[in-house]
Parts: structure tokens; sequence; C-alpha cells
């Protein structure tokens, strides 16, 4: 699986260009991703990251990381996907980086998003919706959820059994059962909930272009 992750990213760069300022998302595929930009790191000017994770790694590569405050609308971002359905619409958040990751990818003209073979589902909703929420409406958004939905909300937890805290200083719910067969129309749904920060539904903006790391990658 790491082959088709590495596939995925080395195409991906062939969408940058000279001069640009990179959007990059966040996980294991977009690592990849970061090691190959490090290799032409001296024909763009930056990138703006999703998360510290992802901004420790560009560093490291010696790639500097902008503010979006300061560079304003970008021409293009990278990053991945925990499942793309045939429209391009995308479940994300799997990283606990789904706030920062869906403010670039609508700051940016073009979304590549890079994805090995198993990420491509039909109908979203085998992966667990993240949904970031505000620490003291976990249980409030929780039951909206079970209300409106019918999934499961589960709040995401580390080994240690503390909860999982996004850079954003906030909690994640995953809710699994779902069949989301009307993405967007959930994406809205779930949205206006008081106390919830970000949906994990990337679906009224979609992908601009989807890389499934094969040999040769598949460009959908």
């Amino acid at each position: 699986m790491s082959e088709s992750k590495r596939l995925a990213a080395e195409k991906a760069i062939e969408y940058v260009e000279d001069g640009m300022i990179v959007g990059v998302g966040t996980g294991s595929t977009v690592a990849y991703f970061i090691d190959a930009l490090g290799r032409i790191g001296d024909r763009i000017k930056g990138a703006v990251s999703s998360s510290e994770q992802s901004t420790e790694r560009l560093r490291g590569r010696g790639i500097e990381v902008l503010d979006l405050n300061a560079t304003g609308p970008l021409s293009l971002y990278i990053d991945g996907a925990d499942e793309c359905d045939p429209h391009k619409r995308l479940i994300k958040g799997g990283g606990a980086a789904l706030t920062r990751e869906k403010i670039i990818a609508e700051a940016s003209e073009k979304f590549v998003c890079i994805v090995d073979p198993s990420k491509r589902v039909d109908v979203l909703g085998r992966f667990p919706l993240p949904i970031e929420v505000i620490p003291m409406a976990r249980s409030l958004v929780a039951r909206e959820i079970l209300a409106l939905t019918g999934g499961q909300p589960v709040w995401r937890q580390g080994a240690d059994g503390a909860p999982v805290v996004t850079d954003n200083g906030n909690w994640v719910l995953d809710i699994h059962n779902l069949s989301i067969t009307d993405p967007v129309g959930l994406e809205q749904a779930l949205n206006p909930i008081p106390g919830v920060v970000c949906v994990g539904l990337f679906a009224r903006r979609p992908a601009d272009v989807v890389i499934v790391g094969a040999e040769p990658p598949q460009v959908l």
C-alpha cells in the first residue's frame, strides 16, 4: 500500500509549477508528497500547511511555511482522503486536521487529491465521518447527529484514553454506520449544529482531480 501512496504523490508533483505557493494537506500519502516537493523546493515560493505535523515535515525538507492570511488565494492544494466517491466527493479527517484542510481547499483554485486504491468507494460512509467539535458541545453535538442521521457518534480517544485534541484545541467525534447518498445535503445539515467546528465531508467543495496510486497512476 505504501508503494501506491508514493506513486500517487509523485504524480501530483506534475501539478506544481515554478513560483507557486502550494497548499499541503496531512497524512501518510501527503508525507510522500512533501518528500517529493522537497526535491524541487528551490522552484517554489513556499507552502501553506494544514497541520503542525505537515509544517514540521515541510520545514525539515527546507520548504518555507507561509500563513494563508498573508498569501491570499492559492493555485494548488494537494491532500489525501479517507474515502473518495465517483464524483470526487471525500471523507477526510482521519488525521484530525479536517478544519485547516477544508479552509485551504476552499482557498485553492485546484484541489488535487492523492489516494491509494483502497480509498475508492461507491458510497461514502464506510469510513467513520469525523466531526471537529468544541469540547463543551461534544455531548450536545452527538445527540443532535444521532437524531438527524441515525449514525453512531464515538468520541475519538487515544490509546491512553485521553481525548484526541486537534491543532485548534478541539475534540473529534467519529460517526459510524452511515451510508451517505447525499453528501452535499448532509454536509449542509450538519454544519449549523451549535458546537460543530467542521464536518469531514468535502462535498460542497470536492476534489478537482483525484490521483489513484497504481502503475501507472490513474488520474480521475
